[in-house]
């Protein structure tokens, strides 16, 4: 028998198990179904037998008539499980989606009902209109590979222990000056403590005396592990021969871009994203603008701030760096043309845009070799300076 064209058009498509996760630290709420107007089936399963969710899938295709081969549709949230749950469900034969919490819709109300359930089902219903076409619905996470992954543990470490040390000088700082003394806790700080005086120029209290040195011991050790930290990705950038070192290196031959920039922009932006154009640059970076316009109400409610937070705050603090080591730049000659003569909120507007415009032309020169325009290069003999 012959099948006409509309025929074909109008035939349904195979039936899908659709299932969503809700994830707590304690327990998963998980939810089945195969389409609309049709009664959720839901399991609770403990975070410790996270391993009986393939008999929970197998279960709700006995329930639901389909055939144990039956194709698996998911989602869940993105949060402090990170992606080994989708990796998970991917050596499961299912399909899933990691959802960004931020893009999914709620209710509008002052006191809105949130509970597990209500939340699982909500993901359940949106997994449907997602399937069915509606790719608007919510935003999906893209989910890296366990290298990726694994290339960001080296900075991200590095992060942390500089703020850990910074946190533990502000307290040291903070523990002194309630006894008068104001102090730059700095290199040299353990030759000075012992000649530090009170406001009435009596020495330290022992007590306080000794907890700023157990502080201080703190700090030391968080120095030594920061330097040794520094030394492993100075070996990476000389001898490893990964194309994602390979970018930082491309980076790092540009004035006004130091090691800790370059580093964490291939890492975190670069080296694993496939950016199309620079909508899809400033989009992840977040430093668009989100303006509201409503009958007849215009406001601009400043940049979006969405995606990655590292990457966005170092690509400011980069962008006053261009402006002083790049001031031959096109990008620079336009900034001063029109945010220079104004006043602060004209050059934090100014420089958020500049940071934007960079990063797009960060992202050219990486990927095609193209220099910014009216760019200058690090002298060969000089090599990468911090920045």
């Amino acid at each position: 028998m012959t099948i006409t064209t509309h025929e074909a058009e109008c035939t349904q498509p195979s039936v899908r198990l659709l299932m969503a996760l809700e994830l707590s630290r304690r327990q998963w709420t998980v939810a089945f179904t195969t389409g609309e107007g049709q009664r959720p089936r839901r399991r609770t399963l403990a975070t410790t037998a996270w391993d009986r969710l393939g008999e929970e899938i197998a279960a709700a295709k006995r329930r639901f008539g389909l055939a144990p081969d039956a194709p698996v549709v998911s989602c869940y949230e993105a949060g402090r499980d990170g992606f080994w749950i989708h990796r998970y469900l991917s050596a499961l034969g299912v399909t899933n989606v990691v959802v960004d919490s931020a893009s999914i819709e709620v209710n509008r109300r002052a006191r809105r009902a949130k509970t597990d359930r209500l939340d699982v089902e909500k993901l359940l219903t949106m997994l449907l209109r997602y399937v069915q076409g509606e790719r608007t619905v919510w935003r999906v996470v893209r989910v890296p590979s366990e290298a990726d992954e694994g290339r960001r543990q080296l900075h991200r470490e590095l992060l942390a222990a500089k703020q850990d040390r910074t946190r533990i000088t502000n307290r040291i700082t903070g523990l002194l000056a309630t006894v008068g003394i104001l102090v730059t806790v700095d290199g040299a700080f353990r030759q000075r403590l012992d000649q530090l005086r009170q406001w009435d120029g009596a020495p330290l209290p022992a007590a306080l005396h000794m907890r700023v040195v157990r502080e201080w011991e703190t700090v030391e050790v968080l120095t030594t592990h920061i330097r040794a930290l520094e030394q492993a990705r100075r070996r990476l950038l000389r001898e490893s021969e990964e194309e994602a070192v390979a970018k930082v290196n491309r980076l790092l031959q540009l004035r006004g871009i130091g090691p800790n920039a370059a580093w964490l922009y291939v890492m975190e932006f670069f080296a694993w994203r496939q950016f199309r154009n620079r909508r899809e640059i400033g989009g992840s970076l977040g430093l668009v603008g989100t303006p509201y316009r409503s009958g007849g109400v215009m406001r601009d409610q400043g940049i979006s701030r969405a995606g990655n937070r590292r990457v966005r705050a170092m690509a400011v603090q980069i962008a006053w760096c261009w402006l002083t080591y790049q001031r031959d730049s096109a990008l620079t000659q336009w900034y001063l043309q029109r945010f220079a003569k104004g006043g602060p909120p004209a050059r934090k507007i100014g420089i958020v845009a500049v940071a934007r415009r960079l990063m797009i032309d960060l992202w050219r020169y990486v990927e095609t070799g193209v220099i910014p325009t009216g760019a200058t290069l690090k002298p060969t003999a000089a090599g990468p300076q911090s920045v």
